[in-house]
């Protein structure tokens, strides 16, 4: 299972662009293989006749990936090849430290690490659900991602207020003396197969609820202190946006036409605790606007992205075939680049040279076959 890049920095402190670049290969590479792995788990599920089973985790999973997805696209627009300055390496840092939205049930407000992290514990809860470590090291394999799992829950466990802090470290305890023993019992050659699930339930339910407990203690922060980070979020999230729709616009036609939403034109937080909450509301609805935009632009711009990898994919089979240098396969190819290539590419277009492609690929493979 893939893990989450390890994010720089902190809230409030500057990203360098070197920071940045390698941050945003790592969660580009993590978005992809998550999504591969998700497809794949969800795939066994249905084909296991397990998909009501799992159905819950893996709707929140999607909707993680959803929201850590849109905030990569801002991020990357944002760092524009690059192209990084004081005010954006400030708003690189407000990005992956802010709040992610998207539906993410219960109120549940977190970091882009946060939502990565939760994001790995529920692909291994349902990994483990459904018993999808394969091969004749599967007991050795689950104990090593265990050990991996409590190193998560160990760092989240510093993050626990004084109060609940000791609590949490005894749970830890407990979790990693049930590991020590059942290590202890394979490496003696004895079969753990049956020790091992409810321990790795125990573990991903209590970094869950770590996870999400942390979240809940942020957004229980005072009033005025958490709309003046909703504000700062926003303006953050207007200008990566303005870069998103530049990128957007610049890339494919037709693009998306929304407004970006002036957090600016809202004045600043108030003191007062009646006036905060009209704010508040007033910042959330931006908030809405600004996701209903974002969510659009990213879309936009990823289907442009699939279709470039799908025409790679399609290349790749026919150069396996030998058929990458037929002349109508070739020039069909040598188009829809072109097309792709062009800024901004038209999209209608572009996905019919990509489906032509795509039809001359099956003829040719079909006469191949005959």
């Amino acid at each position: 299972m893939t893990a989450a890049p390890t994010a720089p920095g902190r809230l409030g402190q500057p990203l360098t662009p070197s920071e940045a670049q390698t941050f945003l290969m790592d969660l580009d590479d993590w978005v992809r293989a998550r999504r591969l792995e998700l497809d794949e788990l969800d795939a066994a599920a249905l084909g296991a006749g397990r998909g009501d089973e799992i159905s819950a985790d893996m709707i929140l999973s999607m909707a993680v990936w959803q929201a850590v997805q849109q905030r990569y696209q801002l991020l990357n627009a944002t760092f524009d090849g690059g192209r990084v300055g004081p005010i954006e390496a400030e708003r690189l840092s407000t990005l992956v430290w802010g709040r992610l939205d998207g539906d993410l049930g219960n109120g549940l407000a977190v970091s882009l690490p946060e939502a990565c992290r939760l994001s790995d514990a529920l692909a291994g809860q349902i990994q483990t659900k459904l018993a999808l470590i394969p091969g004749a090291d599967a007991s050795a394999a689950r104990i090593k991602q265990l050990r991996a799992n409590l190193e998560r829950v160990r760092d989240q466990v510093d993050l626990e207020p004084s109060s609940s802090r000791d609590a949490a470290r005894s749970t830890l305890g407990g979790l990693s003396r049930r590991l020590e023993d059942i290590t202890a019992r394979a490496q003696r050659g004895a079969d753990v197969g049956g020790l091992l699930p409810p321990l790795e339930a125990d573990a991903s339910v209590f970094e869950r609820d770590l996870i999400v407990g942390n979240s809940q203690r942020r957004a229980a922060r005072h009033d005025l202190e958490a709309t003046r980070e909703l504000r700062t979020e926003l303006v953050a999230r207007a200008a990566a946006l303005t870069s998103l729709v530049t990128l957007c616009v610049r890339t494919v036609d037709p693009a998306p036409r929304y407004a970006v939403p002036d957090v600016e034109a809202l004045g600043p937080v108030p003191n007062t605790p009646a006036e905060i909450e009209g704010h508040r509301r007033k910042l959330e609805r931006v908030g809405q606007a600004l996701g209903m935009a974002e969510g659009a632009y990213a879309a936009a711009l990823a289907e442009h992205r699939q279709l470039i990898d799908l025409l790679d994919g399609l290349h790749a089979k026919a150069a396996a075939h030998g058929l990458a240098d037929v002349a109508d396969l070739k020039a069909s190819e040598q188009q829809a680049r072109g097309v792709l290539g062009r800024q901004p590419a038209p999209m209608t277009v572009a996905r019919s040279l990509v489906a032509a492609y795509q039809s001359w690929l099956t003829q040719l493979l079909n006469q191949e076959s005959a």
